[in-house]
This record gives C-alpha cells, structure tokens and sequence, in this order.
C-alpha cells in the first residue's frame, strides 16, 4: 500500500516552504516517524517525518518550492527493509535555500523550530523607502580566488530585513550611563554555593538585570510600551525577553511574568530557553511577545554598542563588559569594576527624561541590590 507524503500545515498565513535538505533519499526505507527532510521557511525550520514503514519514494529534491497540502512522495508499506549493506547512503547536508513567506503557528509535526530576533509583526509608521534598482545597487568585486561566496540562510536575511526596518521605522534614540558593579560582585561571590544548592543553577548577572530592569519599567512605564498604528499600548505586564546568540542567529526567548518570579526563577528560566535556543528546539510561543529586551554584548568583550530596537518594543538594554576603571567616590580615586549601560528607545513615544531616568533607576537597584527587596 502506498501511503502519501504531504506538507503540512505550518501556520494560517504560509502558503509554501522550501526543501531545504533531504535526510533520506528516494529508494531507501524509512521507519514509522523517522526524520526524512526538513522544511524552511523564513522564520520556521520544520521536520517532515515517515508516516509508516516502508521504501520512500520522492518527487521533490533539495531547493524545491512547495505549497502547503503538496504530495511529495510516498511510501510503499508493502516493501520490505533491505539489508544494511543495501541501503542508499543519505545525502550530505546543504546550505538552506531562501523563502520569506509570513509568520507561521508552531505544528504539532514540527520539533525543530528557529526564530529570529523579531518574533511578532506590527504597524509601526512610514514603510522604508523603496528598494533600490539594479543599476543603484553597487555590486560586489568578483571573487579573486581568496575569497567566498554563498547564499544568505533564510534566517539571516530575515534577520537582516528586519534590522532595517527597525531603523527606517523608529526613531531610535540610544542614552548611556555606567554602573559600579561592587555590590553584585560580592554577593554573587558570597551566596553562589548556597544559591547553586538551593535552585540548581548559578547565580549569574542576568538575574538582578531583569530584575532590576521591572523596578525600573514600573517606576517609568512609558517605557514598557509599543506603538500600534496610531495608539500607545502600555504592557501591565513584565515579560523580559533575553537575547541569545545562536549559530543560527540571535534568538529572543522571552521571560514571562519576571515581576513575580525569584532571582533563581529568572535564572533557572534563562537557563532552560537559552539551552533550546542554541540546540534550535525552542518555540515560537516561547518567542512570540515581549515588552522589553535585555541584550549582553559583554559576554563578546563589548565595552560599549547602541542596542537595535526588538520591534515592536520601545526600548532595548545593552549590557556590556565589566572593566576596573578609576573613579571618584567621596573625592577619592579608586578603582571599581565598572559597566556601560546602554539604552535605545523609540523617541516618538519615550522622551528623554523617561530614558534618563530609566538607567538612573537601574543603575541605583544594581549599585545597592537591597532596594530590590523593596520592589516585592
């Protein structure tokens, strides 16, 4: 019996996706839920699995565009599985082709989903200019033998695009302020054994910086907010989203509800999305809203950047690398491990004032973490 191959149903709104590599090939068999190809999309990477046992048949090869509901192939139930020896070798992984069809909802099918760093779409204004022509658009020097050239991944240029856009459609705006990162240091120092057996995980930064940055969005509000066509939308919620570097490209799994969680809830939380980030697991769900991300460009050395807005998010925090400096305190020079904080914001809905005012109040939470306790 032959049993058809279709492609599924990967959200309301995409039509087609791209065969962007094939895991078994036709002729070889196939058990019941084996992996046999993947699909792309431009925000969804999606395994296709056999619906039974037998050979597979297929009539589709790597870089083919197909629609939702497609027959691809088959597989003949009848077939009984060859011996090792005869089985076709699979075929080596390729670069995945590009398709930007919209946004997808996660498929029960699916088990490899990707984002990119934009997870939700939102009117926000003027639409950039328009495209350049061909003959505007300057075109690279031809390869010389010493250097590469491949197709963007469709991740990537959707990453690049939306980059754009957040410049093009924004008024993006960055204000900075440094922190004395003393305090942190020596509690982290102090509680990381009992922190460690107590929930599991390591006391890291990110905790009092999510934490920190919820007393500092409620005491300025404006800045958990979004622009939807021409009205404010001001989030009663704290739903962090932590940006995660993959090999895939930054990822933004969010933190939900970090107003009621403990500083070990935020770590155990971070520690579980960024693990599926990087292991290209994580949902769309766990993606999808946000009203306010927390990027760390210290981790890479970064001493100070101007955070891109996460559209449709009116702020962005920039965290960067701690460095003993000298500074004044209580006219005296001493030396302190010191961080630049940097915040973009959307102006047309963020003032000044509210900006400044912002990374004032984080930097008073970090500098003295006890005036956390009273934000409970």
């Amino acid at each position: 019996m032959k049993v058809e191959i279709k492609i599924p149903v990967m959200g309301e709104s995409v039509t087609e996706a791209v065969i962007s590599n094939i895991l078994k090939p036709s002729g070889s068999f196939v058990k019941l839920d084996e992996e046999i190809l993947e699909l792309e999309t431009d925000k969804v990477n999606q395994v296709l699995y056999a619906p039974q046992n037998g050979q597979l048949t297929l009539s589709v090869k790597k870089e083919d565009t197909v629609q939702i509901g497609q027959v691809i192939g088959f597989v003949e139930t009848d077939t009984k599985a060859p011996s090792e020896s005869s089985t076709p070798p699979p075929q080596p992984a390729v670069e995945k082709p590009q398709v930007l069809p919209p946004p997808p909802k996660p498929s029960a099918e699916s088990s490899r989903v990707m984002m990119p760093q934009f997870a939700e779409e939102i009117k926000l204004g003027p639409k950039p200019s328009a495209p350049l022509s061909k003959a505007e658009i300057k075109t690279a020097p031809p390869i010389d033998g010493k250097s590469t050239r491949k197709k963007m991944s469709n991740l990537r240029k959707v990453i690049a695009t939306r980059l754009v856009e957040a410049k093009n459609t924004t008024a993006m705006l960055t204000t900075f302020n440094e922190v004395d990162m003393s305090a942190v240091m020596e509690i982290r120092a102090t509680e990381k054994d009992n922190f460690l057996k107590k929930y599991g995980v390591k006391l890291g930064f990110m905790s009092f910086f999510v934490k920190g940055v919820v007393a500092a969005l409620k005491a300025n509000p404006q800045v958990n907010a979004a622009i939807d066509g021409d009205e404010i939308i001001t989030y009663n919620t704290y739903d962090i989203g932590v940006a995660v570097s993959t090999e895939k490209g930054l990822m933004v799994p969010v933190i939900r509800n970090c107003d009621r969680l403990s500083f070990g809830g935020v770590e155990k939380e971070i520690e579980i999305y960024s693990k599926k980030a990087r292991d290209g697991i994580i949902s769309i769900d766990e993606l999808r809203g946000g009203s306010f991300t927390i990027t760390n460009g210290g981790v890479f050395g970064s001493l100070l950047s101007t955070p891109i807005l996460n559209p449709p998010q009116s702020a962005i925090l920039g965290m960067h690398s701690i460095v003993k400096r000298p500074i004044v305190i209580k006219e005296e020079i001493v030396i302190r491990p010191m961080m630049y904080l940097a915040l973009s914001y959307d102006h047309r809905i963020v003032d000044g004032k509210e900006a400044v005012l912002f990374l004032v109040h984080l930097k008073q939470s970090l500098e003295d973490p006890s005036r956390l306790l009273l934000e409970l």
